[in-house]
């Protein structure tokens, strides 16, 4: 009989990770009793895929607030820093923020506007055209943001940042000033030092920066990128994908993690005799339309994958075909011809007009938002996903 059923992604249950567990066998024994408990079997290209959360809990990737200011303090000294584009997130950036503000004297606190980079606004784009704003060119200081929109709170969190990000730094010690510009030269008005907290486009801001004169120029990914008094540390990313812990320590983007993946894989064989992809995932790649959060804080979706998640998909379009290609066929004769298309379709479809519409991503960013939609950010308890028939097609 036909299968029916295409690409299914489900949670796995795990027990709660600590650090030192061995997580790589947690997730193979996971798996293992899950599939037997629904009573489903893996399949060769299945793919097993862990949150990085987990990861670095096990690895005990954790950095404090003072070690975060003391490495902040060893890169800029006394010097005003310049804080620019961190997003906005209480998560993401309070305790990096805490730690910052103990390592300096002064903090020149520079945001995006309308939005940080992520999508969470502090102010909605039509009250700048009521205003007669234009956020490319103007500089606003807090006052005059005040003046103009007063105090506004995040639809979803009931936060107004500029004040809370602003006690957190004074309540370390620190004394801040606050503006709101688009334009990363604009900080250099008010320091030469500056720590660049934007993710995506950390370094065309760090580019810019160093062209027009400023004297320091850090990003987070160079905060912790190496121990501080026995800290956690992510050579790589430094600073960027971490998450708060308690409320002076983050636990940072976990380190190391392609023997994680490759262990992952090699366990599942040795147990079901089934070579399955595994890969890492930290946040999708999706935006919510209400609230306008497009939701990749972490510096890449998947930090390590096996070598069978390489690449982008080369899928042809089923209604294209339908309706140009097949436009006289119906029924098993219309199914027939599309099975036999796909079956012998190009192995490089980009261009083609019969790939057109078919989500031209990388697989790691698909698969992902995918797990990251399906494990959830709450008290599902699944920080494994399981997912079957994602490589099958219409043929299958």
């Amino acid at each position: 009989m036909e299968r029916l059923i295409g690409t299914v992604s489900m949670g796995v249950r795990a027990p709660i990770i600590r650090q030192g567990d061995d997580i790589a066998q947690i997730v193979v024994d996971s798996v293992v009793q899950a599939t037997e408990q629904a009573g489903i079997s893996l399949n060769e290209k299945d793919v097993v895929a862990v949150t990085e959360a987990v990861v670095a809990r096990a690895q005990g990737n954790y950095a404090t607030t003072e070690q975060i200011a003391q490495d902040v303090h060893n890169k800029f000294g006394d010097e005003t820093v310049g804080v620019i584009f961190p997003i906005l997130s209480r998560n993401r950036f309070s305790v990096c923020l805490k730690g910052i503000a103990g390592g300096a004297k002064k903090i020149v606190l520079m945001l995006s506007y309308p939005s940080d980079e992520v999508g969470n606004h502090l102010v909605d784009l039509d009250l700048l055209d009521e205003k007669g704003v234009n956020p490319w060119n103007d500089v606003l200081t807090e006052e005059k943001f005040r003046e103009l929109f007063g105090y506004r709170v995040h639809p979803f969190t009931g936060v107004d940042y500029l004040a809370f990000y602003k006690e957190l730094i004074q309540d370390a010690g620190c004394e801040v000033e606050i503006i709101l510009a688009n334009d990363c030269r604009a900080i250099l008005d008010y320091t030469k030092n500056v720590l660049c907290c934007d993710i995506h486009t950390r370094a065309r801001t760090k580019r810019l920066l160093k062209a027009a004169g400023a004297a320091k120029v850090y990003g987070l990914d160079e905060i912790m990128t190496a121990s501080v008094n026995g800290s956690g540390f992510n050579e790589n990313y430094g600073l960027l994908g971490s998450n708060k812990a308690t409320e002076n320590s983050v636990k940072l983007f976990p380190r190391n993690c392609q023997p994680v993946v490759d262990a992952i894989q090699k366990g599942l064989q040795e147990k079901t005799g089934v070579k399955v992809e595994a890969m890492i995932y930290g946040d999708g790649a999706f935006k919510d339309p209400i609230g306008k959060i497009w939701e990749l804080a972490d510096p890449v979706v998947s930090p390590a994958y096996t070598e069978g998640l390489e690449g982008q998909p080369n899928e042809v379009k089923l209604k294209y075909l339908a309706d140009n290609d097949f436009a006289d066929l119906r029924g098993e004769e219309l199914k027939a011809a599309i099975s036999d298309y796909i079956r012998h379709k190009d192995q490089d479809l980009v261009g083609k007009m019969v790939s057109q519409g078919t989500t031209p991503r990388r697989l790691t960013d698909l698969i992902g938002s995918l797990c990251d939609l399906t494990s959830g950010s709450g008290d599902k308890g699944t920080p494994i996903i399981l997912v079957k028939g994602y490589f099958d097609n219409f043929t299958k």
